[in-house]
């Protein structure tokens, strides 16, 4: 092993694309990448957040209950879950950039066509269908950009380009916002569909398909080295062939849904599943009730409002954590970040009538979770061999998403029960450890290299 390992290394025409990743800088084209990949999950935040203030509009505009708007709240989030656990499978297959294109297309003009509708019935099939384009789309960013970091700086970059989601769902907010008395309620879907219809062009123009799936897939030595050459310059272009030794135990003959659920990797897979998951209950559960419950707790409506929206605040934390599993044990770092997102909530329910301490503990349960949560994608990324990446992160991505519909349906379930503040906090507490011990197992099922 070592010989061969020697043999490549003096051989200059057969290159490791994981070592010309590795031994130059980050690239201007890799930071073109970066961002091309960072305003997709943008989009999705901002599409996420924006539906949201149209209801009240939709209301008055078409005289509904409000009950009447639950199916188009909730389209997107099946389409959501629909979209990234079909798309995976299809770019292990086919590719990430094709896959990835064609999920902007699809929630660009689904976003677009949602404009034109005046009833709930159109709205809610075009709200699915948008839901399926990003649901899509996400998952295959992430897996594209893991693709093109050294594996010594993966999860830092990752995770700050996964920070596009927080920051598209808080810009989206203050523009809709701002919109909706100005020109209305559908120039705003009309913007979610207009700005993916200009990222399309620049997509298809700039973004390269991955050079580690092209090395899986055995593409042409000559357009693998397209893409690395805007990396590695001169240091390629005498290079006849290109290989990849992975980290990763290799599944032969495996389709990616194949790898997932493997022998090596179903136990992780499931870990996975399972965190991400219970991470979605915790966010969509304080998310859709807490300035209710904040409201029946004592505070003004306003005060409840506000207090609430400083929960989504804290993605950008996943920067850090990032780095800090770049160089500890990954699985480790996120249990514990989901451990402190289980005592800072169990503070939340202990903070009723204490304003004062109410906005730290949300404020802080919100930087713990949203920063373990968003570290999620990179953990998934990273344990997965080529040929199930995007199939092992788009699943993973899917089925959180009916944890963001359980979680919604919990916490009306505890209010049905009589149950009080303290108390509902204290169940909504409980997904957080299991999370964490969820990773744990995930890291004892692990090959001895990821302990």
């Amino acid at each position: 092993m070592t010989s061969q390992a020697s043999k490549q290394s003096t051989d200059k025409t057969v290159a490791n694309v994981q070592t010309v990743l590795k031994d130059h800088p980050f690239s201007g084209y890799q930071w073109v990448i970066f961002a091309l990949c960072f305003f997709i999950v943008l989009l999705d935040g901002f599409d996420t957040a924006a539906i949201g203030y149209i209801a009240p509009s939709l209301i008055a505009e078409w005289g509904v209950a409000k009950p009447d708007l639950a199916p188009v709240l909730s389209a997107a989030l099946f389409g959501l879950a629909g979209g990234a656990m079909c798309s995976g499978p299809l770019a292990d297959k086919f590719g990430r950039k094709a896959v990835l294109v064609g999920s902007v297309a699809v929630f660009a003009v689904a976003c677009m066509a949602s404009g034109y509708t005046h009833d709930l019935t159109s709205m809610t099939a075009w709200r699915f269908v948008t839901g399926l384009g990003l649901g899509a789309a996400m998952p295959n960013a992430v897996t594209l950009m893991s693709e093109y970091c050294p594996e010594n700086r993966r999860a830092t970059i990752t995770n700050a380009m996964f920070c596009g989601f927080p920051l598209g769902a808080a810009f989206g907010g203050f523009l809709a916002a701002w919109m909706i008395p100005h020109f209305g309620w559908r120039s705003v879907l009309h913007l979610g569909g207009i700005a993916p219809m200009l990222l399309l062009v620049l997509l298809v123009l700039l973004l390269p398909e991955s050079v580690r799936y092209m090395v899986a897939k055995g593409y042409s030595a000559d357009r693998i080295r397209k893409p690395l050459a805007r990396i590695a310059g001169n240091a390629v272009a005498s290079v006849q062939k290109f290989v990849m030794t992975e980290n990763k135990a290799a599944v032969e003959g495996k389709s990616g849904m194949g790898v997932v659920l493997s022998k090596q990797y179903a136990v992780g897979t499931i870990m996975l599943w399972i965190a991400y998951f219970m991470g979605l209950v915790i966010f969509y559960a304080l998310m859709n009730w807490m300035p209710v419950l904040f409201k029946e707790g004592g505070l003004d409506p306003k005060t409840a409002t506000l207090v609430a929206a400083l929960f989504p605040l804290g993605g950008v934390g996943a920067v850090f954590f990032g780095w800090l599993m770049d160089r500890f044990n990954a699985n480790r770092i996120i249990a514990v970040g989901y451990a402190l997102t289980a005592v800072s909530i169990w503070w939340i329910g202990q903070e009723a009538g204490n304003l004062g301490w109410l906005v730290v503990s949300v404020f802080v349960a919100g930087t713990i979770m949203n920063t373990a949560q968003s570290s999620m994608p990179a953990l998934a990324a990273a344990y997965y061999p080529t040929s199930g990446r995007a199939t092992g992160v788009a699943w993973m991505l899917g089925i959180g998403r009916f944890g963001g519909i359980a979680g919604s349906f919990l916490v009306a379930e505890l209010t049905v029960r009589n149950l009080g503040f303290s108390q509902i906090f204290t169940v909504v507490a409980v997904p957080g450890l299991i999370a964490a011990a969820a990773l744990i197992i995930k890291q004892m099922a692990s090959p001895k290299s990821e302990r």
